[in-house]
């Protein structure tokens, strides 16, 4: 009865964590030989583990990325010209702790996506807030915002999470909406929040594609300031398809 009353007490402060952990105690006799100091030690260590898988789990949710991907997989054995030390570095996710950006382009196929989507996990895991758009989706989103009133709640959302990536960059041509629209996105990120780009457009073509030369320039001299750069080369990573013989 005594154990079932400290169950509910832990449930009720939502200490769940120490409440599993001390239900998995009871049930194994050999924590009974344990001092108190080490079984209560035991009890905190799950608490803090609990609450920091729930969190991870909150944080990914909330990204939405659009694959699983983890630094811990980044495949080294195909020629895109990445630099394992360079890649380590990126992986401790401190350019984001710093609000600095990263830009990575390459060839499609070259596995821009998926790079970005596993930062966007290790961010997670770093348990900073991560939110990952399709720029064209965004834009889509921002035109449907505009109109129905929820502009100002959209762009404060993205305004406030920690990294913010915009997966195909320049896959399609800006209008003059779109490009206002962007330039108050990256204004209000501008060194307080991580943006991380991905594109098929080298950076040297990122002007042209923006159009407009003085909202260009205001951009990318944001956009570009203090941004880690990430070129990937080679042939497509993606499996090709296989012919078959029609005799």
């Amino acid at each position: 009865m005594f154990h079932n009353q400290t169950l509910e007490k832990l449930h009720a402060l939502k200490l769940s964590g120490m409440a599993n952990a001390f239900a998995r105690q009871l049930e194994q006799p050999m924590h009974e030989d344990l001092p108190f100091e080490e079984r209560f030690a035991l009890l905190l260590d799950q608490e803090v583990l609990y609450r920091d898988n729930r969190r991870l789990t909150r944080l990914l949710k909330a990204a939405k990325l659009r694959v699983n991907a983890c630094v811990e997989d980044i495949d080294y054995t195909h020629p895109r010209s990445i630099d394992k030390s360079f890649m380590r570095t990126l992986a401790t996710c401190q350019w984001a702790q710093r609000r600095h950006n990263l830009c990575i382009t390459g060839p499609t196929g070259s596995g821009k996506t998926w790079l970005a989507c596993a930062f966007g996990n290790q961010a997670c895991r770093q348990g900073l807030s991560v939110r990952y758009f399709r720029l064209p989706r965004l834009f889509e989103m921002l035109r449907i915002a505009h109109g129905d009133g929820s502009y100002p709640r959209l762009m404060d959302q993205l305004a406030k999470v920690d990294l913010l990536i915009l997966d195909d960059w320049g896959m399609q041509p800006i209008t003059t909406t779109q490009r206002n629209d962007l330039m108050e996105v990256i204004e209000d990120r501008h060194e307080l929040k991580a943006t991380l780009i991905a594109s098929q457009i080298p950076v040297e073509h990122w002007h042209e594609l923006i159009g407009e030369p003085t909202l260009a320039d205001a951009i990318l001299d944001r956009l570009l300031h203090r941004a880690h750069r990430l070129p990937l080369k080679g042939e497509s990573m993606r499996p090709s398809v296989t012919t078959l013989d029609p005799s």
